[in-house]
């Protein structure tokens, strides 16, 4: 059974932006209320692990984290890479 199907890519690219725009809604949730936050370091992980639409979605729906560089060049910039190294494994990298 082959566990890289284009199915199961799909599902998980799914779930992982589901998870990263969520991350940012109770980031912003828990930053109004003062109470304990996600780390940036696990908002960095989540994009870098596939999650770059969803939390760069959520980053812009619900105002959060936009007034620092560190997300609004760092965000789009793992997503941008992800594209194009998967771009270059399609296409240039014959397995």
């Amino acid at each position: 059974m082959e566990i890289f199907t284009i199915k199961n890519v799909i599902l998980y690219l799914l779930v992982i932006n589901i998870i990263g725009f969520l991350a940012m809604l109770i980031d912003k949730k828990k930053a109004q209320k003062g109470a304990w936050r996600i780390p940036e370091k696990t908002l960095f992980i989540i994009t870098l692990l596939g999650g770059g639409i969803g939390t760069i979605a959520g980053m812009y729906m619900f105002r959060h984290k936009t007034k620092k560089l560190i997300f609004t060049i760092g965000f789009p910039t793992i997503l941008i890479s992800e594209i194009v190294l998967a771009v270059y494994f399609k296409f240039f990298f014959k397995w």
